[in-house]
Protein backbone atom coordinates (compact mmCIF):
# COMPACT_ATOMS: atom_id res chain seq x y z
CA UNK A 1 0.00 0.00 0.00
CA UNK A 2 1.04 3.80 -0.67
CA UNK A 3 -0.13 6.74 0.46
CA UNK A 4 0.43 9.93 -1.67
CA UNK A 5 -0.81 13.80 -1.62
CA UNK A 6 -3.40 14.83 -4.17
CA UNK A 7 -1.60 16.82 -6.90
CA UNK A 8 -4.47 16.65 -9.62
CA UNK A 9 -8.48 17.39 -10.12
CA UNK A 10 -8.54 13.78 -11.42
CA UNK A 11 -7.05 12.58 -8.32
CA UNK A 12 -9.10 14.85 -5.98
CA UNK A 13 -11.97 13.81 -7.62
CA UNK A 14 -11.36 10.30 -6.92
CA UNK A 15 -11.26 11.59 -3.12
CA UNK A 16 -14.86 12.89 -3.25
CA UNK A 17 -15.70 8.87 -4.73
CA UNK A 18 -14.23 7.47 -2.20
CA UNK A 19 -15.87 10.08 0.79
CA UNK A 20 -18.96 10.11 -0.90
CA UNK A 21 -18.99 5.76 -0.87
CA UNK A 22 -18.25 5.46 2.65
CA UNK A 23 -19.65 8.88 4.79
CA UNK A 24 -22.72 9.92 2.37
CA UNK A 25 -23.89 6.14 1.02
CA UNK A 26 -22.54 3.97 3.45
CA UNK A 27 -22.89 6.58 6.89
CA UNK A 28 -25.71 8.91 5.23
CA UNK A 29 -24.01 12.11 5.50
CA UNK A 30 -25.60 14.63 3.77
CA UNK A 31 -23.24 15.56 0.82
CA UNK A 32 -23.81 19.05 1.86
CA UNK A 33 -21.65 18.71 5.36
CA UNK A 34 -19.16 16.23 3.80
CA UNK A 35 -18.00 18.37 1.11
CA UNK A 36 -17.21 21.48 2.60
CA UNK A 37 -15.73 24.59 2.88
CA UNK A 38 -12.66 23.66 4.01
CA UNK A 39 -11.70 21.42 0.97
CA UNK A 40 -9.51 24.30 -0.83
CA UNK A 41 -7.69 25.01 2.54
CA UNK A 42 -6.49 21.09 3.01
CA UNK A 43 -3.81 18.61 1.91
CA UNK A 44 -5.69 15.42 0.70
CA UNK A 45 -4.44 12.09 0.29
CA UNK A 46 -5.21 9.02 -1.18
CA UNK A 47 -4.25 5.53 -0.22
CA UNK A 48 -3.22 2.81 -3.16
CA UNK A 49 -3.45 -1.02 -2.98
CA UNK A 50 -1.54 -1.74 -6.20
CA UNK A 51 -3.15 0.48 -8.64
CA UNK A 52 -6.64 0.75 -7.27
CA UNK A 53 -7.53 4.13 -4.52
CA UNK A 54 -8.72 2.39 -1.38
CA UNK A 55 -8.85 5.13 1.02
CA UNK A 56 -8.53 8.84 1.59
CA UNK A 57 -7.85 11.28 4.31
CA UNK A 58 -7.07 15.02 4.33
CA UNK A 59 -5.24 17.71 6.54
CA UNK A 60 -5.32 21.23 7.42
CA UNK A 61 -3.61 23.68 10.31
CA UNK A 62 -6.09 25.00 12.68
CA UNK A 63 -5.09 27.38 15.34
CA UNK A 64 -1.40 25.92 14.74
CA UNK A 65 -2.63 22.39 15.53
CA UNK A 66 -2.78 19.88 12.39
CA UNK A 67 -6.37 18.41 12.21
CA UNK A 68 -6.60 15.23 10.71
CA UNK A 69 -10.34 14.69 8.86
CA UNK A 70 -12.28 12.46 6.61
CA UNK A 71 -10.24 9.00 7.25
CA UNK A 72 -11.95 6.45 5.84
CA UNK A 73 -11.26 3.25 3.35
CA UNK A 74 -13.86 1.47 0.75
CA UNK A 75 -15.45 -0.77 2.82
CA UNK A 76 -14.19 -3.93 1.06
CA UNK A 77 -10.37 -3.11 2.06
CA UNK A 78 -10.68 -2.62 5.58
CA UNK A 79 -9.54 -4.58 8.29
CA UNK A 80 -5.93 -4.78 6.35
CA UNK A 81 -4.01 -2.17 7.68
CA UNK A 82 -5.04 0.42 5.47
CA UNK A 83 -6.20 3.16 7.28
CA UNK A 84 -2.99 2.67 9.67
CA UNK A 85 -1.32 3.20 6.61
CA UNK A 86 -3.42 6.42 5.68
CA UNK A 87 -2.58 7.93 9.38
CA UNK A 88 1.12 7.47 9.21
CA UNK A 89 0.91 8.96 5.76
CA UNK A 90 -1.01 12.09 7.43
CA UNK A 91 1.72 12.20 10.58
CA UNK A 92 4.88 11.81 8.41
CA UNK A 93 3.18 14.70 6.34
CA UNK A 94 2.57 17.10 9.30
CA UNK A 95 6.20 15.72 11.17
CA UNK A 96 7.76 17.63 7.89
CA UNK A 97 5.55 20.91 8.29
CA UNK A 98 6.67 20.77 11.75
CA UNK A 99 3.84 20.66 13.74
CA UNK A 100 4.02 18.56 16.96
CA UNK A 101 0.50 18.44 18.10
CA UNK A 102 -2.46 16.58 16.18
CA UNK A 103 -5.97 16.60 16.43
CA UNK A 104 -9.22 14.61 15.25
CA UNK A 105 -12.87 14.32 16.03
CA UNK A 106 -13.41 10.61 15.74
CA UNK A 107 -16.07 8.41 15.21
CA UNK A 108 -16.63 6.63 18.70
CA UNK A 109 -16.88 2.97 17.06
CA UNK A 110 -13.13 4.12 15.74
CA UNK A 111 -11.99 5.29 18.94
CA UNK A 112 -10.08 1.85 19.63
CA UNK A 113 -8.69 2.08 16.33
CA UNK A 114 -6.99 5.41 16.95
CA UNK A 115 -6.11 4.85 20.76
CA UNK A 116 -4.25 1.64 19.33
CA UNK A 117 -2.06 4.59 17.03
CA UNK A 118 -1.00 6.93 20.27
CA UNK A 119 -4.45 9.20 20.36
CA UNK A 120 -6.21 10.07 23.37
CA UNK A 121 -9.45 10.58 23.88
CA UNK A 122 -10.11 14.39 25.49
CA UNK A 123 -13.51 15.30 25.20
CA UNK A 124 -16.80 13.64 26.18
CA UNK A 125 -18.73 12.25 23.69
CA UNK A 126 -20.24 14.35 20.94
CA UNK A 127 -22.42 14.55 17.56
CA UNK A 128 -21.02 15.33 14.14
CA UNK A 129 -23.73 15.07 11.09
CA UNK A 130 -25.80 12.67 13.49
CA UNK A 131 -22.33 10.42 14.40
CA UNK A 132 -21.30 10.07 17.81
CA UNK A 133 -17.93 11.66 18.36
CA UNK A 134 -14.89 12.42 20.27
CA UNK A 135 -12.20 15.12 20.05
CA UNK A 136 -8.59 12.72 20.02
CA UNK A 137 -5.26 14.40 20.64
CA UNK A 138 -1.81 13.40 19.90
CA UNK A 139 1.99 14.65 20.32
CA UNK A 140 4.41 13.62 17.45
CA UNK A 141 7.86 14.30 16.94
Amino acid sequence: MKVKIVQTKEELDTVFDIRIKVFVHEQHVPIEEEIDEYENDSVHFLLYDAENSIGTGRFRIVNGIGKVERICVLSEKRKRGSGKCIMQGIEEYARRQNINKLMLHGQTHAEKFYNHLGYKTVSDVFFEAGIPHVVMEKEII
